[in-house]
């Protein structure tokens, strides 16, 4: 009881200003993303609004990382626009509510635990994808604009990294902010801001029932765009968890982060809000200005709904140059820039691994698809390295009458065909013995390899005897090698 009570206080109060601070400049710039993503998935603003303060205030006391920030995202949204069309925002709240089922069922079966598949290198390319794809999302707000626009954004730049060094005790983004957009309305510039992207809500949010027919059907139309969600929802909400335990040098439980986006994403359906998960971008900022603990996501999700419903004509009149400077600042920070140096020193294979992560999810803008590819190809050159390292040595004994073989390293599929072109099958010998003492057969290829070995010696007229295998591969031989049973040659050739 003494530990979960403290555990509570270092989630919730142990560094209370600066989560204060730091969750009122994430509110703010969630502002403008969740009614970004709002358009993007076909969907009215207050969507968007309201699926960021629910999963937010929710995962804050579910979730399994603290200073996480979690809340509608670009990635979840495109995955919405064909059902959002098709179907009607009533069939999105289903699917939402859906999601989030799946995403428990996820934390139960402990599926967090598969992030150890995910290599280092892989992150590293995310993360940097992730970078680019924010910078590149401002750039409509970079273009076919005034001087006025640059000019504000440079001095939001400037501000963020200079004020600083004047004090720390306030997040310069804050600061940038508040004071763009006094500049801003005191000199009457006629620039885009937060409230050109759409109509802000004015009511709190209220708990309904989606209107759907309860039917088969319903489910048919749903069930694929929710595992579609729940499985880029979690991928993604993991990575960031990954990331922000780096960036904080703290763990996480991943397996409870899971049941808490579900919980999030289900509580947003319930309240009118589109499925989410967690952003790098966001939390990003949340841990650069200070956010640590569980109250800066509970800070970005309350603070964010009572300023669009009760403070939503100043909220309105802040330039988007300011939320672009901070987003710049954003993918500044978020980018790995030592890996562009490592880019000489790491092996070939990790560096490959890195750029086709990047390459891919900026082409597709689909960060599920760049982190698939950079694991298959972890996986392919692991197994390509390992599978090299697998040495067969013979020498004579008994005068010239017994060939024994050493085999030393691991045999599965990589290093099954080595395997079988390592032995010399035409020396005319009375009797072969195989030392696996040092070896171990993972899968069936290697079985079938053992199988190939024994039985091209027999053919040969040589007698065949396998020593050492240790239990495990013992396991596997015994119940799947066909070199002892009759008609094994038969069986070898698929006869």
């Amino acid at each position: 009881m003494f530990m979960n009570f403290s555990t509570c206080r270092q989630d919730w109060l142990s560094n209370v200003k600066n989560d204060l601070l730091a969750g009122l400049v994430v509110a703010l710039a969630l502002i403008p993303e969740a009614i970004a993503f709002s358009i993007i998935a076909g969907v009215d603003p207050k969507v968007g609004l309201y699926a960021a303060f629910c999963i937010a205030t929710v995962s804050a006391f579910v979730g399994g990382r603290p200073g996480m920030i979690s809340a509608a995202t670009g990635a979840m949204a495109l995955l919405m626009v064909t059902l959002v069309k098709d179907h009607g925002l009533q069939y999105l709240l289903a699917a939402t509510v859906l999601t989030g089922l799946l995403q428990i069922v996820a934390g139960w079966l402990r599926l967090g635990e598969l992030m150890r598949f995910v290599s280092r290198s892989v992150i590293t390319g995310f993360v940097n994808a992730l970078a680019i794809l924010i910078f590149m999302a401002q750039l409509p707000e970079l273009t076919h604009v005034s001087w006025h626009v640059y000019a504000m954004v440079a001095a939001g730049l400037g501000i963020i990294y200079l004020f600083p060094y004047i004090t720390k005790a306030v997040p310069s983004p804050l600061v940038t902010i508040v004071v763009l957009t006094a500049v801003s309305m005191w000199l009457g510039l006629d620039i885009r801001t937060v409230g050109d992207m759409g109509q802000l809500p004015d009511s709190l949010p209220f708990f309904f029932w989606p209107e759907v027919p309860l039917t088969l059907e319903t489910l048919k139309i749903i069930f694929p765009v929710a595992a579609t969600l729940a499985t880029v929802g979690l991928l993604e909400s993991m990575m960031t968890a990954s990331i922000v335990d780096d960036l904080t040098d703290t763990s996480s439980n991943k397996n409870r982060e899971c049941v808490g986006q579900g919980v999030a994403n289900i509580t947003a359906g319930f309240l009118g809000g589109m499925a989410g998960c967690a952003m790098i971008g966001q939390s990003v900022i949340n841990i650069k200005s200070g956010g640590r603990g569980r109250l800066s996501t509970l800070v970005a999700g309350v603070f964010l709904l009572l300023m669009v419903v009760f403070l939503g004509n100043w909220v309105a009149r802040i330039p988007m140059a300011a939320l672009v400077a901070v987003m710049i600042m954003v993918s500044i920070g978020t980018f790995s820039w030592t890996s562009l140096s490592n880019l000489r020193v790491h092996p070939k294979s990790t560096s490959l691994v890195m750029m086709a992560t990047v390459v891919t999810v900026v082409a597709t803008h689909d960060l599920a698809k760049g982190v698939l590819v950079g694991v298959l190809l972890s996986g392919f050159f692991f197994a390509h390295k390992v599978g090299q390292i697998l040495r067969v040595r013979s020498s004579n004994e008994d005068q010239g009458r017994l060939r024994a073989y050493a085999v030393t390293g691991q045999v599965f599929f990589a290093s099954a065909e080595r395997f079988v072109n390592a032995f010399d099958y035409k020396e005319v010998i009375e009797k072969v013995r195989i030392d696996v003492s040092r070896a171990h057969f993972w899968d069936i290829t290697a079985v079938s390899a053992l199988d190939k070995v024994v039985l091209k010696f027999r053919r040969e007229g040589t007698e065949v005897e396998v020593i050492g295998l240790n239990a495990a591969s013992a396991t596997m031989v015994d119940k799947f090698a066909v070199h002892d049973k009759d008609g094994a040659e038969d069986l070898l050739m698929g006869h």
